[in-house]
């Protein structure tokens, strides 16, 4: 009977009690500070921003032009199209403008300037410092001794008058007197366009090369696949684009070189 009673008076209980600590609750957390009790126990410090790298215009050239490089071996299309021979045909482009370069276009005059100039005769075409003997007879002037071909001073004459390297050569019997042109600013300038207009002449040259290649192959293109065709046509234009770009390098170091 009592266990009974007991039971029946807990919820009154429950709720006498609740209503005697409210109060002290209350003080209790008025004491906590506004800004701790705000904040949950479980917060965290906000997480960093993420950061995203983005591939920048130049990163995406050049992995797109990394994607689209072949490289085919030319024993497997020896049948078809000699690919040693266009890459050979190339480089004798490459070998003629610095021959070139190193011949016409030097700021520092010496004999040897003057051995690449081709002079033509009755007799056929021969390099100058075959016909006569050159030598400085100051660093204003070189002479041409043409004592050992006198038929040939009119030739050579000309030849010199003629060659890229604007001389005005003076004659006097078999003797060939080249006043060497002053080191100026303009001749430095004429001397850089000079350079321009071999590395143009030599891309031309490529060009050509790449066109005879092409048709080449489109001759013998018979039985063999269209994707091996484009295949071989974009190794071809891969050589001459690698070449191309070897000849600007060519020309920024003789221009630097030049204009001082």
């Amino acid at each position: 009977m009592a266990l009974n009673k007991v039971c029946l008076l807990r919820p009154a209980l429950s709720q006498a009690v609740t209503a005697q600590l409210r109060p002290r609750l209350g003080l209790v957390s008025s004491r906590i500070p506004h800004h701790l009790l705000q904040q949950s126990p479980s917060t965290c410090p906000p997480a960093p921003p993420q950061v995203c790298f983005y591939a920048t215009k130049k990163s995406k050239v050049k992995a797109k032009a990394q994607a689209s490089k072949v490289s085919i071996k030319a024993s497997l299309v020896e049948d078809i199209i000699s690919l040693e021979e266009v890459q050979g045909d190339m480089a004798s482009v490459l070998d003629s403008l610095k021959d070139d370069f190193s011949r016409n276009l030097n700021i520092r005059t010496a004999p040897g300037a003057l051995d690449h100039i081709t002079v033509s005769t009755a007799d056929g075409k021969f390099p100058l410092n075959q016909l006569g003997q050159i030598s400085m007879k100051s660093p204003q002037l070189i002479i041409v001794n043409m004592t050992s071909s006198p038929e040939a001073t009119a030739a050579a004459t000309r030849a010199l008058r003629e060659s890229s390297m604007k001389l005005n050569p003076e004659v006097e019997g078999t003797i060939i007197r080249v006043p060497v042109p002053k080191v100026t600013r303009e001749h430095r300038e004429n001397l850089a366009k000079l350079a321009k207009q071999f590395s143009n002449k030599a891309k031309e040259s490529l060009r050509r090369v790449r066109a005879n290649a092409v048709n080449q192959l489109k001759k013998s293109k018979e039985g063999t696949s269209e994707d091996t065709v484009r295949l071989i046509e974009k190794q071809i234009q891969q050589m001459m684009d690698n070449h191309i770009a070897d000849i600007d390098k060519q020309l920024t170091v003789k221009t630097k070189e030049l204009l001082g």
